[in-house]
């Protein structure tokens, strides 16, 4: 996807956390192991949630930031909006799993911060913050979350 405006990349966001989310729960169905099956549907929907909570930011957000160009910010090259749910999911470990969604979650983080550090404009810089926080928030979650059913 070629994000030129905050509003697409506020809809890119949105659509990688929902479609991750579908990849998981369709991966959880055909996991043999009942602990990982277990935290693919956890993971699943909290990435359902995670995208619930970004489409607020679009209807919340002001129609001119959502309008701002970000395009330079990126250098040209859109982070990648697919990744593939060839159902690698379903044969990797519990860690390993654990592992890949935390990564996933990084670089979503990593490019807000890497955003955030140069919008010129103070109310995208505040939408990209707010990105930030909320991304870095339900990471932080999600690792508690986890965290405890590895306890159980």
């Amino acid at each position: 996807m070629d994000i030129k405006t905050y509003g697409e990349l506020i809809n890119w966001t949105r659509d990688l956390h929902h479609y991750l989310g579908q990849c998981l729960k369709h991966c959880a169905a055909k996991h043999a192991d009942e602990k990982s099956a277990s935290l693919l549907e956890y993971l699943s929907s909290h990435e359902s949630e995670i995208a619930t909570i970004i489409d607020e930011f679009e209807h919340q957000s002001a129609r001119n930031t959502l309008d701002t160009r970000v395009y330079d910010y990126l250098r040209h090259n859109a982070p990648a909006s697919r990744r593939e749910c060839d159902e690698h999911y379903a044969r990797m470990a519990y860690a390993d799993i654990y592992h890949e969604v935390m990564g996933f979650h990084e670089e979503v983080t990593d490019l807000f911060k890497t955003l955030s550090r140069k919008a010129e404009i103070p109310e995208a810089r505040d939408l990209l913050q707010a990105l930030l926080e909320m991304e870095t928030n339900e990471s932080m979650r999600l690792s508690r979350q986890i965290g405890r059913m590895d306890d159980l």
